[in-house]
């Protein structure tokens, strides 16, 4: 036994792996596959040298492929999922374009009361027409439930009926403040206790801090844009045009 191990005997199976050129047995590829043949890789690396070295880089390999593959999985699920989330926000907000009150009765704008708008916000929703023009483009951006939250609001400060009160208030925390809405409105965790407090015994004021942080995000996200999108732009430039053509 021990002439075979100084004349450089090699067990039959490794001799065989190394000139065996035929098809890799199911039960023995299934083994290659999961890691069996780590033990004669192994092995073979004392006689190869730097071969031995290349092949055992390699048999890792497909771990760092697996790795990068299950990351571009993962980003390509999260962009998908990003994807379904605005199809849904689209469709729920056609079904609601499709029950939204009808626009504010008011006369058409003045040259001189469309520049105003630009000057502040109060003076755009101090103006029906303005209000309208807004809202318009609020809906273009998905979010008109914000106009529409802040004109319920103001139309239950003007009542002074009792019953009349709990109604709308009750309508408007269902359609605006509830989280199962699908005209929902963005809010704090606070601003939403101090309303479930006060809607146990509504009055006209009880959205009156809501009704302020909508009014203060249309002011700073929408606005600056409104300004700046076609909507208003071909008011501006139709009455300078029918300004210069009288």
């Amino acid at each position: 036994m021990c002439l075979r191990k100084r004349s450089g005997y090699r067990p039959p199976d490794l001799i065989n792996a190394k000139i065996y050129t035929g098809p890799i047995p199911a039960e023995r590829g299934g083994e290659l596959a999961m890691g069996g043949g780590r033990s004669e890789t192994s092995a073979l690396s004392g006689t190869g040298g730097g071969r031995g070295m290349t092949t055992t880089q390699n048999s890792q390999r497909p771990n760092a492929c697996c790795f990068c593959w299950c990351c571009c999985c993962s980003c390509s699920w999260n962009e998908e999922e990003r994807r379904r989330r605005r199809r849904r926000k689209r469709i729920s907000q056609d079904t609601k374009m499709e029950t939204i009150p009808n626009c504010e009765a008011c006369t058409k704008p003045s040259m001189e009361e469309i520049r105003l708008w630009s000057q502040s916000f109060d003076k755009l929703m101090r103006n029906p027409a303005g209000r309208n023009v807004f809202r318009e483009f609020l809906r273009t951006e998905y979010s008109e439930e914000n106009m529409l939250f802040w004109l319920a609001c103001e139309d239950l400060k003007q009542e002074i009926n009792k019953s009349t009160v709990e109604e709308k208030a009750r309508s408007i925390y269902e359609d605006y403040i509830s989280i199962l809405s699908p005209k929902e409105v963005s809010l704090d965790a606070r601003v939403r206790e101090v309303i479930n407090r006060k809607m146990q015994d509504p009055t006209p004021q009880t959205f009156e801090d809501a009704q302020l942080q909508i009014y203060t995000l249309m002011h700073r996200d929408s606005y600056p844009r409104f300004l700046s999108s076609n909507i208003y732009k071909s008011l501006v430039h139709g009455g300078s045009r029918t300004s210069s053509e009288s």
